[in-house]
């Protein structure tokens, strides 16, 4: 599993680029303000950057993954069976799910792209045609096999109070959907979809 920390992410991920003004942009905006405005232009300018960083910060922490994840109701443990992970992985709303081990903590992900690299085959009809000459054997692995053995591991993670930055960074290192949000002890709180974290950056910014 690999944690996103701030030790570990370069500060220019979670910069917001800001426009910095020029003295003719002030003295325009001043003289747009109706009554007389006791301020210099450095004021003016040291005012804009203190209301501006505090109106980033207050929008951002919107953003925050507790606020956005969605709640997986159903995770796949380790040692189950592949097929019983399969089953779980279809009836669920999300493309990938979090691996735990037996106490909680996400050890990996499954998806279906790890079922496809392990069957070595580009596509699932290529897997269905070999499962139609080999059916005894397919059904006797997937029974064998463990979730533990296909899945992708580390798992790329994020804490549920994790900044704009470390979000984006962590969404960089893999092109997943999704991504497990954990706690301090790196135990499974729920997922946050790349959709989600993108719609709620929009709304935010217009």
């Amino acid at each position: 599993m690999e944690k996103i920390t701030n030790s570990n992410i370069c500060t220019r991920n979670s910069e917001i680029i800001e426009i910095e003004l020029s003295d003719a942009d002030i003295v325009d905006a001043m003289q747009h303000i109706s009554g007389y405005i006791d301020i210099t232009t450095e004021d003016f300018r040291e005012l804009y950057h203190l209301a501006y960083h505090h109106a980033i910060e207050r929008l951002l922490t919107k953003i925050q993954p507790k606020n956005l994840m969605r709640i997986v109701h159903e995770p796949i443990l380790a040692d189950l069976p592949l097929d019983q992970a399969a089953a779980i992985l279809i009836r669920s709303e999300f493309k990938s799910l979090p691996v735990l081990d037996a106490n909680g903590c996400v050890v990996g992900i499954l998806t279906d792209t790890d079922f496809l690299r392990w069957h070595k085959a580009n596509t699932f009809l290529e897997i269905l045609l070999n499962m139609a000459d080999n059916a005894f054997e397919f059904n006797h692995v997937y029974h064998k096999i463990s979730a533990s053995a296909i899945m992708t591991t580390p798992a790329i993670t994020v804490n549920e109070h994790a900044n704009f930055g470390e979000i984006i960074h962590a969404f960089y290192l893999h092109d997943r959907r999704s991504m497990p949000i954990v706690d301090a002890n790196n135990h499974l709180l729920g997922l946050l979809m790349r959709k989600d974290f993108i719609c709620a950056w929009k709304l935010i910014t217009g």
